[in-house]
């Protein structure tokens, strides 16, 4: 089974180009990739989730 790719969320920012502030909104609405949070509150974007939130929008668009 191959290893997950958990990204921290600034990779996923800059990956996106967008503020932490406008993800957080996003979240807020329900629009955002799905986060993990960590035992010790950090949280994780699985790239897996984090490709298919892409795929998604853009059939959305």
């Amino acid at each position: 089974m191959p290893k997950r790719e958990l990204l921290k969320l600034p990779a996923v920012l800059a990956e996106l180009g967008m503020s932490r502030a406008a993800f957080y909104r996003m979240r807020a609405r329900g629009k955002a990739p799905r986060l993990i949070k960590l035992p010790n509150g950090q949280v994780r974007v699985d790239r897996a989730d984090l490709n298919a939130w892409l795929a998604a929008c853009e059939v959305a668009a």
